[in-house]
């Protein structure tokens, strides 16, 4: 398992409406994101987030240039930490940083892991949940996820 794990805005926003946010720490312990994300987000985060700030803002400023600034300096802070987890769902921001090398995750592959690892019983509540806000997704990738879970009928 990842030791630093990095976090985007979109998980946090998906997982605060749906009521999961605890989920990550569960998983992971500790959150490390940055003051862009966490301005972003606009609710105050729990204490087992850690705000960091990129060293090189320069090179923050060049992925700005391709994807929002939170996504930039999650992605800019994963890259100077090199050995990490980032949690990213934008299609753009993903590809961008796998382009990068970066080892990512989404919200549902969290939650899929979650289930996995014994943390929930199930990801179809989670799923519904999820259904009832503006993530999408569609019969094709639910279906394989339930597979992926072991909950397919």
């Amino acid at each position: 398992m990842h030791k630093v794990i990095i976090s985007d805005t979109s998980c946090l926003i998906l997982l605060d409406k749906i009521g999961e946010l605890d989920l990550l720490h569960k998983l992971y312990g500790s959150i490390i994101t940055t003051p862009e994300v966490k301005n972003e987000f606009g609710l105050p985060l729990p204490d087992w987030f850690e705000i960091q700030t990129t060293s090189n803002k320069n090179y923050q400023a060049i992925i700005e240039a391709s994807i929002d600034k939170g996504e930039a300096s999650a992605i800019a802070l994963a890259v100077e930490y090199g050995d990490c987890l980032l949690i990213i769902d934008d299609l753009k921001g993903r590809k961008y940083a796998q382009n990068l090398g970066l080892q990512i995750i989404g919200t549902i592959g969290i939650i899929v892991d979650a289930k996995l690892l014994g943390i929930i019983p199930s990801i179809k509540p989670l799923l519904e949940k999820i259904k009832r806000t503006n993530f999408r997704i569609s019969v094709t990738v639910e279906k394989i996820l339930l597979e992926k879970a072991g909950e397919s009928n």
